[in-house]
C-alpha cells in the first residue's frame, strides 16, 4: 500500500501546476493556498500560468512559445526523476549500497539538469518580457514545483 501512495505521489510530479500563494494587489488573482495551487495544477496547468501571469497579448505571443518548450523540457527532467524514484519504490525492501548511489546520481543529474533548465528559460523569458514579469514565472513555477515535490516527499519512506 506505500508503494502504491508512493507511486501516486511520484505521478503529481509529472501533473501539471503553478499559482500565486501570497497576497495579489487589487486586481490581481486571488491568493491561493497548496491546496488550491494543487488542485489548478492538476486540471489546468496552462491556465493557471496563465492567471497569474496577467500577460498582455504582445507578451503573451512571446511567452507561450518559451513556456511550451520550457514544459517538454521539464517533462523529460520529470520523466528521469521518476523512473529514478519509482526505481527506489520498487527495490525499497531489497535496496543494495549500490543501487542505492545509482539511483542518487540519477536523481541528482536530473536535480542539476532542472536547475540549468531554469537557469536558460529565465534568461530568455527575461529577454521576453518585462524584468518583473519574467520573475513572476518564476515565481509561479518555483511554486507547483514546490506543492509537486512536498507531495512526493510526505509519501516517500526513509531508506532503511
Amino acid at each position: 500500500m506505500k508503494a502504491l501512495l508512493a507511486a501516486a505521489a511520484i505521478a503529481t510530479l509529472m501533473a501539471p501546476a503553478g499559482a500565486s500563494a501570497q497576497q495579489p494587489a487589487a486586481g490581481a488573482p486571488a491568493a491561493q493556498t497548496a491546496d488550491s495551487v494543487r488542485q489548478a495544477a492538476r486540471s489546468d496547468r496552462r491556465g493557471l500560468v496563465e492567471r497569474n501571469m496577467e500577460l498582455t497579448a504582445d507578451e503573451a505571443k512571446k511567452f507561450w512559445p518559451l513556456y511550451d518548450a520550457y514544459q517538454a523540457e521539464l517533462d523529460k527532467i520529470n520523466t528521469r526523476q521518476t523512473r529514478a524514484m519509482l526505481d527506489y519504490v520498487s527495490s525499497e525492501s531489497s535496496l543494495t549500497d549500490a543501487n542505492a548511489k545509482r539511483i542518487t546520481k540519477e536523481l541528482l543529474a536530473a536535480d542539476a539538469d532542472e536547475m540549468k533548465l531554469r537557469e536558460r528559460t529565465a534568461k530568455k523569458m527575461a529577454g521576453a518580457l518585462p524584468a518583473k514579469k519574467a520573475v513572476r514565472f518564476l515565481q509561479v513555477e518555483n511554486k507547483i514545483r514546490t506543492v509537486q515535490r512536498y507531495d512526493i516527499a510526505e509519501q516517500m519512506k526513509l531508506v532503511k
